[in-house]
């Protein structure tokens, strides 16, 4: 664990140097959370390149790793250097001395580290029994991601095909996962560096969307309720809790130490919780979101701006008075292909939208989409080209996005609870910024001021409408058609909406909590309506309520011999399953499950065809073997329960692995 933890400072450093480049006044904690994930989408796209040139070992991570720190050298002197110090001076000031103040910002911070601790420990559990996970949503997708991390470290994967689907271009985003596989590469197991990166994301994300809430609000009180309803996201299942409650005879504790289902996604939810349902199972989108987030908060600056930013007029790069600071973004920006497309998109959206609000900042849009396109167009040219992808998969209109038959406005309200109405609220008190002060006592608009970062919420609210209404856009888009061959993916567009909505949503709580007593009762209401039911789920998750069996011992006994008798890039024959022991070797499979290769717009009907064929046996399957260039079979209690192989036919061929009921045969 100490070896994770100082590999993701090292890469962290690299990144935190990085940020004096593109921001002058952001403080030191927000630049370590950014640093973390600059100097992550750096270290991944660098030893990437290098991986496929060298191939993915100690060296080629080692010289990642010294790329992604160069940037360190940049602060060690002059001007930097002076400032560098001035902002560690500033936040050890922070925590010097004992205060109330203090103490509650402390335990803000660290009650988010422990949950995220716990939470993310039970992405992948390992023991004697074999390898299970506690996230209820988590069952189908932490064998995907083993399978793209050990293909990388086990399988050669370089040029990377598709793990699932052999012969085709893997055009998920792999970067997250091509981390930890530099991570594994350095002696790190797959559980620690997955645990350590996703802690390191999940925190970077607290910290970069709480400023991103503060620049747009001015308000540091409403900034501090974001992260909260954030990773706490969810509808009115509590209700649906207490009904449960009612109906069975165990105590409050007992029944809350053992809860019977998810309350923020199934039959009657769909929205579900932001941790549940994308950061434990979705790795890229817990990477690109804070770096999307860092693009969309510059991309404020300078929407916001009357005159130059401040970062570009005090930036000693703007020489010839070209924006290197929005250059660099723009170059964060072009490394999200890799890393989440789906961020990539939705930033695409927001930039249109504010180039044309604001074309007279020309100057500084061009930069802007020039550093995106220098990484972004080789990175979607390559990933594109050869790809098994059916891009005509990925939109057709389809209304309501997962509503069903529900009625699309109850739909809504069960699954966001009080947000919509809130975000109403918050657009008149940031549309008439008169009405928040209006019979609010004296003692109340000192303290407004006190917390209130700076004035331009008030002096630019028509900035944040209009800075809105590409959130809005994506919402009705992602309400009228399917953005994946999944509706319910559109969830990777909407989560954008419900960031772009926190800002009115947090503005309207802080405000009804600063007005009276009667309005803060309200405003706590609120809150926990918003946050109860992600509450429920995140906690049956981190207590450990959940043990789903992925991978059980034998298979796991299996895949260590199948590594140490096989080539790494040897094709497989298996069940279409998410879960065969092939998935835990890093080798490739001819076809793994349908689920996982429908979402990504692969059509896979004749191959599962071929698949049924091959483990019948005879001739048929003789002449598929050889077309498909199968080398080895698995035959294990998923391909008996599923597919009924003809165990006579195969018999023919040499056992290379066994263990349990599992039996690999060699037949090439």
């Amino acid at each position: 664990m100490l070896f994770s933890l100082v590999l993701i400072l090292g890469i962290a450093a690299g990144g935190f140097a990085l940020t004096y480049l593109f921001e002058s006044d952001e403080p030191f904690m927000w630049r370590v959370a950014a640093g973390n994930v600059v100097g992550c989408a750096i270290f991944g796209t660098v030893g990437f390149v290098l991986a496929m040139m060298f191939g993915l070992n100690a060296a080629t991570v080692a010289a990642s790793f010294a790329i992604t720190i160069v940037p360190v050298f940049f602060i060690l002197k002059g001007e930097r250097r002076k400032t560098f110090e001035h902002d560690w001076a500033k936040a050890k000031g922070k925590l010097q001395g004992a205060n109330l103040k203090k103490v509650l910002r402390f335990c803000y911070y660290a009650a988010f580290l422990v949950l995220f601790v716990f939470f993310f420990d039970r992405a992948m559990i390992e023991n004697d029994q074999g390898i299970f996970t506690g996230g209820s949503n988590n069952l189908g997708d932490l064998p995907f991601h083993l399978g793209a991390i050990f293909g990388f470290t086990d399988g050669a994967n370089f040029p990377p095909q598709n793990p699932s689907f052999s012969g085709a271009k893997f055009s998920y985003p792999f970067i997250a996962d091509f981390l930890t596989a530099c991570f594994a590469k350095l002696g790190i197991g797959a559980r620690e560096a997955m645990l350590v990166q996703n802690v390191a994301w999940a925190f970077s994300l607290l910290v970069i969307l709480e400023s991103f809430i503060r620049r747009l609000t001015g308000d540091k009180f409403a900034a501090k309720l974001a992260p909260p309803l954030l990773f706490f996201s969810g509808g009115l299942g509590f209700l649906w809790f207490f009904s449960d409650y009612g109906a069975q005879g165990k105590g409050f504790f007992d029944f809350i130490s053992s809860l019977p289902k998810d309350y923020t996604i199934g039959d009657q939810f769909r929205w579900g919780n932001s941790l549940m349902t994308l950061f434990i199972t979705q790795r890229s989108l817990l990477l690109g979101m804070p770096l999307a987030l860092i693009v969309i908060a510059h991309l404020w600056g300078i929407f916001n701006a009357e005159t130059q930013s401040r970062e570009e007029a005090k930036s000693e790069f703007s020489i010839f008075h070209f924006p290197f600071s929005i250059f660099i973004v723009g170059l964060i920006a072009g490394t999200l292909p890799l890393v989440h497309l789906h961020s990539l998109a939705v930033l695409f959206v927001i930039a249109t939208f504010l180039f044309f609000f604001k074309l007279n900042k020309w100057r500084e849009w061009i930069p802007f989409g020039v550093g995106v396109a220098v990484i972004a167009v080789p990175e979607l040219f390559w990933s594109m080209s050869g790809s098994a992808t059916r891009a005509t998969e990925f939109f057709a209109f389809h209304f309501g996005w997962d509503a069903g038959q529900t009625n699309i406005i109850w739909f809504w309200i069960k699954n966001t609870g009080f947000l919509i109405p809130l975000i109403a609220v918050g657009i008149y008190l940031v549309y008439f910024p008169q009405s928040r002060e209006e019979g609010e006592s004296k003692k109340a608009k000192v303290k407004r001021q006190h917390e209130t970062a700076d004035s331009s919420l008030i002096t630019h609210h028509s900035s944040l409408l209009f800075f809105y209404t590409p959130f809005v856009l994506l919402f009705f888009i992602s309400n009228l058609a399917k953005l994946a061959p999944w509706e319910w993916d559109n969830i990777k567009v909407l989560i954008y909406w419900f960031i772009g909505s926190l800002p009115f949503v947090v503005v309207a709580i802080a405000w009804m909590w600063r007005r009276s007593t009667g309005l803060r009762v309200a405003a706590a209401a609120c809150f926990v309506v918003l946050i109860f039911s992600g509450v429920l789920d995140v906690w049956r998750t981190a207590s450990g309520q959940i043990n789903y069996k992925v991978f059980d011992a034998d298979a796991v006994t299996v895949a260590n011999r199948i590594k140490a008798s096989t080539p790494p890039n040897a094709l497989f024959l298996n069940a279409p399953t998410y879960n065969t022991a092939i998935v835990l070797t890093g080798r490739r499979s001819l076809m793994r499950y349908p689920g996982h290769l429908s979402s990504h717009g692969i059509d896979y009907g004749q191959r599962e065809n071929d698949v049924k064929q091959m483990y019948r046996g005879g001739p048929a399957a003789l002449g598929l073997l050889e077309k498909y260039g199968i080398e080895y079979v698995l035959i294990s209690p998923e391909e008996r329960n599923t597919l009924g192989p003809n165990e006579a036919f195969f018999s023919r061929y040499p056992v290379i692995a066994e263990a349990g009921q599992y039996k690999v045969y060699k037949v090439k």
